[in-house]
């Protein structure tokens, strides 16, 4: 008992001390520091989202960020994990090691114009930043620099270190770094992603695996000669549905969707070759493994029941996002003090505009100049940050850098984020990723509540085994697809 009541006076003047310290040592250091960058980082937002380019080939987005910070005397490691376009940045002045987030990859067949209306421009990728990466990884570079700077005017012990994760989408860039053991010395990691509110929760999410499945079967006239094919596409359509009646029996929080990505090419011949892509998603990763076997069963039989071959490739697996509500709470409150989005008018005239395209929106306008009330959360989709926070207590936050009621991976969220709306949340972003690393490093209790906490939560016996397994960095997938 006595034990007990000692870490709680400890604590609490731990942090009347670390708000303290911060205070006294910042002077609206932290602002003034952003503002500074403002421009530049800004700029590097819009080159990215100009870029538009997807997991794996983000060479130019990958080089312009590295590039800003290596001239703001960051180290510089490139091609880290087996992947061309992932590097870590690290100012290293001792102390406590802060890991930064970085994402810079686009989504395919989104490529969109900044206009409030559905306006596909022709630009060399032929995708859009929809999931507003672009944004990402230029606000959580600029925190990195603004907390450098810190360090260096306060003579502060501490280190900060941004990595640049590809291939977010579809790519799980950051398990292969995690399994490379590139986390293994960090002791706290932030993060953040646009959205169309501000919000700083204990979230959670959707463990994933995903795979293409290929069928391979016998060309020959559809009409002429039939009866000597074998229809690779039969193989494809037997397995979704055997998939779609499978849905009656799994865990309601479940979700399997698919897209053919090969079906052929012209109905008077029976198809050779046929290819469907599968996402498994449930919040537990055991779960997941028994669906994805349950959904390889399918293919198995299915092309057994067509005369066909199937085999298929795992793409990519991601955990589930692991809460650390003593970091969390940090962020919270700094994104609380930091306040929300104030729109001028040209910026409302805008949202007025797109939200009568909107197809039931979810939030109204002006509230994205409200903070959520902090609250644990989860969320159906998944991420790679997942697998991080699996390995080391992760904490983030979400801000407005869309106009409320914008659907992620949409034209709209393409188009809100490149504009002067999504550049005031990535703003907002930095400044809060930058206080919230500040104060943790103020207070070295905060890192170890979070440490004990994230044992706590993972288990004494755990064992990170990733969801993708062994399999090397898919490189030739965009390129191939």
């Amino acid at each position: 008992m006595q034990k007990s009541k000692t870490y709680k006076l400890n604590h609490c003047v731990g942090f009347i001390l670390s708000i303290f310290i911060s205070d006294f040592l910042e002077s609206d250091s932290v602002i003034k520091s952003i503002n500074y960058h403002k421009n530049k980082f800004e700029n590097i937002a819009i080159d990215i989202w100009n870029y538009a380019e997807l997991g794996y080939l983000e060479l130019k987005s990958s080089d312009a960020l590295a590039k800003s910070l290596r001239n703001q005397g960051f180290q510089i490691k490139k091609g880290v994990a087996g992947i061309p376009t992932a590097f870590v940045a690290e100012f290293n002045n001792g102390g406590p090691v802060i890991g930064i987030l970085g994402e810079f990859d686009a989504l395919p067949g989104l490529a969109q114009t900044n206009s409030p209306f559905k306006e596909v421009t022709d630009n060399a990728t032929g995708a859009g930043h929809a999931c507003g990466h672009h944004l990402f990884g230029a606000a959580s570079a600029w925190a990195a620099v603004a907390i450098k700077e810190w360090l260096i005017k306060n003579n502060f012990k501490g280190t900060i270190r941004f990595y640049g994760t590809p291939a977010e989408e579809g790519g799980s860039g950051k398990v292969y770094m995690v399994r490379e053991g590139l986390f293994d010395d960090v002791d706290i990691v932030l993060h953040w992603h646009p959205d169309d509110v501000n919000s700083a929760n204990s979230r959670t999410s959707n463990a994933n695996k995903s795979a293409k499945f290929t069928f391979k079967g016998i060309a020959s006239h559809a009409a002429g000669s039939p009866e000597q094919g074998r229809s690779a596409l039969d193989g494809v359509e037997a397995m979704n549905h055997m998939v779609n009646l499978m849905r009656e029996h799994i865990p309601q929080e479940s979700r399997i969707h698919y897209v053919i990505t090969k079906g052929g090419l012209a109905p008077n011949v029976v198809p050779d070759i046929a290819e469907v892509y599968y996402y498994v998603r449930h919040p537990k990763m055991s779960v997941v493994e028994e669906l994805f076997s349950r959904v390889t069963n399918t293919a198995e039989g299915a092309a057994i029941g067509t005369d066909t071959k199937m085999s298929y490739e795992v793409m990519h697996g991601n955990f589930s996002l692991l809460q650390n509500d003593a970091i969390q709470k940090v962020v919270h409150k700094n994104l609380s003090m930091a306040g929300g989005i104030k729109y001028n008018q040209k910026e409302n005239d805008y949202a007025k505009t797109i939200y009568e395209t909107f197809f039931q929106p979810d939030n109204k306008l002006g509230t994205q100049e409200n903070i959520r009330p902090f609250k644990t959360s989860h969320s159906y989709g998944s991420t790679d940050v997942g697998d991080v926070s699996w390995n080391v207590p992760t904490a983030g936050l979400r801000t407005a850098t869309w106009v409320p009621g914008t659907s992620a991976h949409s034209w709209q969220a393409v188009a809100s984020g490149g504009t002067s709306i999504g550049l005031k949340g990535a703003e907002l972003a930095a400044i809060v990723l930058a206080k919230s690393a500040i104060e943790i490093i103020s207070n070295p209790s905060i890192i170890e509540e979070a440490k004990t906490e994230h044992v706590e939560r993972i288990g004494k016996d755990f064992i990170y085994k990733p969801l993708l397994g062994d399999r090397k960095p898919p490189l030739n997938y965009r390129k191939i697809n």
